[in-house]
């Protein structure tokens, strides 16, 4: 038997702290003897054999780097059961025995299509957004909070100089833990999330009046992305407190930037649990983290699994900014 080949690749949207994952990828799979190849652009550098042999200069210097080496991209012919079945296929020509997939929920997904056509997978969580079920931890969530903080501390400077209502969208479109963590250190007066319904004047109108009666003249609102219409919820407090309000759209500035310390770790653990995984033919499963420790599960059972809200946490949130 020869050398035992592998391949890594991100998919779906970038998230800082992939760089560490497909580093580690590569460090652990060479330093055990292993063939390591690169895939570029995801699901769409597989079906197009897009992809070089890695050694260990190739990961050279990305450990601070946000976004990914290996790029990113979409593909509608991967979701199609034909090319699902070519990409099969170009492993098989390559002799690919185990892919590394460092993404989000449909990533896994494809993962696991592609393991039900003998193509060995093993899946790594990459998201700012922290929504992967089976996981309490995604690789990119601490390096984008961070970045969410600076910026509302920023915005909140000149919402104190103006005695003005800031309302900031941040990242989120079904899970409001960017907005509750990063509400909580920002100082925000009422955070809105996916998870929890809210009603507009007990949770965003009432907060406001009851903190200005306490002596506040300045007020942050933190919204998910899941919620948006922040240009309405800004001029629904103008029309209705009488205080100037501003809508901010953070956007696509909380998936970039270099990774944090605890990105660059947790991603250099998971893509060594995933080749370790891999090398004791351990397959099909999804790297993840529980209580604080790298663990794994089946894929099928890690995408059938049910996401919490840290509901504790939420009400904290309300109790603290007041």
């Amino acid at each position: 038997m020869g050398e035992k080949v592998i391949a890594v690749l991100t998919s779906g949207g970038d998230a800082p702290g992939m760089n560490a994952a497909v580093r580690a990828v590569a460090r652990v799979g060479l330093s055990y003897g292993m063939r390591v190849i690169g895939i570029h652009r995801g699901y769409n550098g597989l079906l197009h054999g897009d992809m070089f042999e890695m050694n260990l200069r190739s990961v050279s210097d990305v450990i601070h780097r946000g976004g990914t080496i290996l790029y990113t991209a979409r593909s509608p012919e991967f979701k199609t059961d034909e090319g699902v079945k070519r990409a099969a296929k170009t492993c098989k020509d390559v002799g690919i025995e185990g892919l590394i997939v460092v993404g989000g929920d449909g990533s896994f997904r494809g993962a696991r299509e592609l393991s039900k056509y003998g193509i060995p997978c093993i899946g790594i969580p990459g998201t700012i957004d922290n929504d992967i079920r089976c996981s309490e931890y995604t690789i990119g969530f601490d390096t984008a909070m961070n970045t969410a903080m600076e910026m509302v501390d920023k915005i909140r400077d000149t919402a104190q100089s103006h005695d003005r209502c800031s309302v900031v969208e941040v990242m989120g479109r079904r899970c409001g833990d960017i907005a509750l963590q990063t509400g909580i250190a920002v100082g925000a007066t009422a955070i809105l999330v996916p998870e929890v319904a809210y009603d507009f004047d007990r949770d965003v109108i009432k907060r406001i009046k009851f903190t200005q009666m306490t002596g506040k003249k300045h007020f942050i609102i933190i919204v998910a992305e899941g919620i948006g219409g922040v240009d309405n919820i800004a001029r629904k407090i103008h029309d209705i407190v009488g205080i100037e309000a501003r809508a901010t759209i953070l956007g696509h500035v909380q998936r970039g930037g270099s990774p944090t310390l605890r990105d660059r770790v947790v991603a250099s653990t998971m893509g060594t649990h995933a080749v370790e995984l891999i090398l004791g033919g351990k397959t099909n499963r999804v790297v993840a983290m529980q209580q604080g420790k790298i663990i794994d599960f089946d894929i099928n059972e890690a995408l059938e699994m049910k996401r919490e809200f840290d509901i504790n946490l939420y009400n904290a949130a309300l109790r603290i900014s007041i």
